[in-house]
């Protein structure tokens, strides 16, 4: 009977009960990270390592030193008739066309002629291809937007400005009027200076005056001495006659 019990209250090899109590002993999670301060932050941003681009393999870009595009035959021409001009005129000024029509041109060059000075028409870039290589680099920020070139061979500033007033549609930009580059306001104040033979007259004269001047005042001495030398004659010729007199009556 005892046996018979202890077999029937034993478990049975590998049997599990069909319900299990588990005691989870962690606690709720509270804490949480704190934020970083906003110096620190920046701190951060500013040393961060930031790697260096990696380099290009040789031969991926174009060498510098070689010229990425030749100038083509028409370019050649016009930049030839470009340096004959610079060459052979002493007046050169860039003048803006603001939507000049062609018959306006057409009367302005008329006038222009009249002068003798001539209107050229010349692409922006073959201007700046021949500027940069030429010792009139400094007029190439005067090229921008349509432009053209009033030459003439004489300093003739006060007739171009005179001829321009009656064609708003055209703006001076500026000259380079013998080797010296001017602005629009310089082109006017050198328009007002007097012709070349006026002061080359005022130069002549002034330097007589100097001269003349200068022989009168080396002449002053000796002619003030010879004064005084015929002076001292009469005077001494004047004595001796008045003495000579009363001698002569003594005697008589």
């Amino acid at each position: 009977m005892a046996a018979t019990l202890c077999v029937k209250l034993l478990p049975k090899q590998g049997w599990l009960p069909l319900t299990q109590s588990v005691r989870h002993g962690s606690k709720a999670v509270t804490r949480h990270k704190r934020p970083m301060h906003i110096l620190k932050q920046k701190l951060m941003a500013v040393t961060k390592y930031i790697p260096p681009a990696p380099l290009a393999p040789p031969g991926a870009y174009p060498s510098k030193s070689k010229k990425v595009q030749e100038d083509n035959p028409l370019m050649l021409v016009m930049k030839r008739d470009l340096k004959k001009v610079f060459r052979e005129c002493k007046m050169i000024a860039v003048v803006q066309n603001s939507a000049c029509n062609a018959e306006d041109m057409l009367i302005l060059k008329h006038r222009l002629y009249k002068h003798d000075i001539s209107v050229k028409f010349f692409s922006n870039q073959v201007v700046r291809s021949f500027l940069n290589d030429s010792i009139y680099s400094n007029m190439a920020p005067l090229f921008i937007g349509p432009t053209v070139l009033i030459v003439s061979k004489e300093p003739k500033a006060k007739e171009m400005l005179r001829t321009l007033r009656a064609s708003p549609q055209m703006t001076l930009l500026g000259a380079c009027i013998e080797n010296t580059l001017l602005s629009a306001q310089g082109v006017v104040n050198f328009s007002k200076l007097p012709s070349v033979s006026v002061v080359r007259g005022e130069l002549v004269g002034g330097l007589t005056m100097l001269t003349s001047r200068t022989a009168s005042m080396l002449q002053h001495h000796p002619a003030h001495l010879s004064a005084l030398l015929q002076q001292y004659v009469k005077q001494q010729s004047s004595d001796d006659s008045a003495e000579g007199a009363p001698k002569a009556e003594e005697a008589t």
